[in-house]
């Protein structure tokens, strides 16, 4: 749908029983947060609350918590879309069939961003940043933030809107040492489009402008976590997603303004201007902790009229930004196999936290001729998947070879994994890589962005049967008492309270010794965890412990371990350290007393009574 604004898109949503109003008063502290949450696990609607403690703006969260109700909003050009992002990953294609694909070309051309006058909803009044609703998503979080922002910057060398770059990074609007109506926190990573646009304007001493649009149409925030092709501007893609032109303007002090944004905070980042920013409950369900980020000096804060504050909640998945990577590959379909030859199909595994944990299915065609056949091409696709964009973050890939299995799904989680289990060789499959980069949010490295990788690459027949429950015979020696089988091949071995991380090589030597002559070969891999019955509960509690609470290089042991031309392998089970460290961050726990409200508010009577 065309929606001229925010406001347009509620309306709509709301006449097709798509959305809830919450008269009541409500706490933006911690209570707003916890009723999408709850609401959110209910599969339920939309929600707008009209009244927010403290600000005279309501708020809107929820509005992408399923991907019906996304296809929905944008019933009327996802297909166009969708041929758009192909167009633009083969341009072969437009010039294979150009009448096949002229419309298309003129989505993109008849989308082009729109200079308007002033005079635009955006320009109605202006208002503080203490003005905004002050949403505190979790109990240690470091303030309020914006979680549903775009984020506006221009290239100092290439100014102008085509170049320009729009992104979701978090905002944090007040706390630690800023201060209040002045100063805000900007938390991105170097290699985003901002991070380039900074260092561009660092390099020659001029401050970054900086413009965070809230609100507008739906496909505003859609376009800023796009990952789009080459030459296919964000705001373009807004414009031909939302079947309405990007509007905008420029002010007086020369800061792009989206005509049709509920806010616009604009404001400059100076060179190396940092201020300590966090924590904040994050997407691998843990906090990420306090560091310094670029600060950005408030100019103004424009709002429209009506303006509605746009909010999501971010915690362990899944969440409403789960169902925003349900619509982005959708719509982006295959276009990133596409850009890795041999690759068909990627998943960073949302359960997992995204970036700790991928699976991919690629070709393995190099030695057809060959009796035994083994990973070879796979290894150089999953070298090219670690180089690229946002799947470098990645600490964990298991890849399969297409040949083996041609029904083989990325996302069936217990499926890939039980036809890379029954095919792995421990002795010879798996591959390092010590001393990088992995995602800023995860704190299983050695430092903050620092930790290892590791491919884990499987091809060939299968080689072993997996257990689906532990043999009579089986036991652990102390100080194991309690552990289950998780998955067929993979059993949760809970650590005692008691045992340090300084105990571990000793606990290795003492499973080493137990394990080195038992026949374990249909148990390809063991779990230590801080918990087994919660661990083993599920495979979505399986691959979070496994791999957001574990750094491969350091972290992974095998039972008759050897290293053989700096090459590491084992013969026996795989083990895999996920207790939580003392230097992890913490656990995201809710609040009691606030889910007390909302459970209220679900009961005969309560604003969300037959909804949660």
């Amino acid at each position: 749908m065309g929606y001229p604004s925010l406001q347009a898109c509620i309306t709509d949503l709301e006449k097709h029983g798509h959305l809830v109003r919450i008269k009541e008063e409500v706490d933006p502290y911690l209570q707003m947060a916890a009723i999408h949450l709850r609401v959110f696990e209910n599969e339920g609607p939309a929600i707008l609350f009209e009244n927010v403690k403290g600000s005279k703006f309501p708020a809107v969260s929820n509005l992408f918590g399923t991907l019906d109700r996304s296809r929905f909003i944008f019933r009327d050009t996802l297909d166009k879309i969708k041929t758009l992002v192909d167009i633009k990953s083969d341009p072969i294609k437009a010039i294979k069939h150009p009448f096949k694909y002229a419309n298309v070309a003129m989505t993109a051309l008849s989308a082009l961003p729109m200079k308007t006058g002033k005079s635009a909803p955006i320009n109605f009044a202006k208002c503080q940043i203490s003005d905004i609703p002050q949403i505190v998503n979790w109990p240690k979080d470091g303030g309020p933030f914006v979680t549903m922002p775009q984020v506006y910057t221009e290239d100092a060398d290439k100014p102008g809107i085509m170049n320009a770059n729009l992104g979701m990074y978090r905002i944090q609007l007040a706390g630690n040492d800023y201060i209040l109506n002045k100063e805000i926190g900007l938390h991105y990573q170097l290699h985003r489009g901002i991070g380039v646009h900074q260092a561009k304007a660092n390099a020659k001493g001029l401050p970054l402008k900086v413009s965070i649009f809230v609100g507008g149409p739906p496909s505003h925030p859609v376009a800023a976590v796009m990952p789009l092709p080459e030459g296919l501007s964000e705001m373009t893609f807004a414009g031909a997603l939302g079947n309405r032109r990007f509007r905008y303007f420029y002010d007086d002090e020369g800061f792009c303004i989206s005509a049709d944004a509920d806010f616009v905070i604009t404001g400059t980042v100076m060179p190396h201007d940092n201020k300590p920013e966090g924590p904040f409950g994050d997407h691998l369900g843990y906090y990420s902790l306090v560091h310094p980020f670029p600060l950005l000096k408030v100019h103004n804060v424009y709002h429209r009229k009506d303006a509605i504050w746009s909010f999501t909640v971010v915690g362990r998945p899944p969440q409403e930004d789960t169902s925003f990577g349900a619509l982005i590959h959708e719509i982006t379909g295959s276009a990133i196999p596409k850009e890795i030859p041999g690759l068909h199909a990627v998943n960073a595994v949302d359960a997992a936290g995204v970036h700790p944990l991928l699976f991919a299915i690629g070709s393995e065609r190099y030695t057809p001729y060959i009796k035994e056949r083994e990973p070879q091409e796979i290894l150089t696709i999953a070298n090219h998947i670690f180089g690229k964009s946002q799947l470098s973050l990645a600490k964990y890939l298991f890849i399969a070879a297409k040949e083996d299995d041609a029904k083989l799904n990325v996302n069936d989680i217990g499926g890939f994994l039980k036809h890379m289990l029954q095919r792995i060789d421990l002795g010879r499959d798996l591959h390092f890589y010590t001393k990088t980069t992995i995602d800023t949010l995860d704190y299983s490295g050695s430092s903050l962005n620092s930790g290892s990788k590791v491919a884990i690459a499987a091809a060939g027949d299968i080689k072993r049967e997996l257990w689906t429950e532990l043999p009579s015979t089986f036991d652990l020696p102390r100080p194991f008492e309690k552990y289950k089988m998780a998955i067929p091949g993979v059993l949760a071995v809970e650590v005692p309270k008691n045992i340090k991380s300084s105990d571990i090589p000793l606990i290795m030597e003492i499973l080493q010794e137990h394990l080195e002559n038992a026949e374990l070969d249909g148990l390809p891999l063991i779990v230590l965890c801080d918990d087994a019955d919660f661990t083993a509960q599920n495979t979505n509690n399986l691959v979070w412990v496994t791999f957001t609470r574990s750094n491969p290089s350091h972290d992974i042991y095998g039972i008759n371990s050897f290293t053989e031309h700096k090459h590491w392998g084992c013969k026996g089970p795989l083990i895999i350290d996920a207790r939580i460290k003392p230097h992890h961050a913490p656990v995201l726990i809710k609040d009691p007393e606030v889910e007390k409200l909302v459970d209220k508010m679900g009961e005969p009577g309560g604003a969300l009574y037959g909804i949660i």
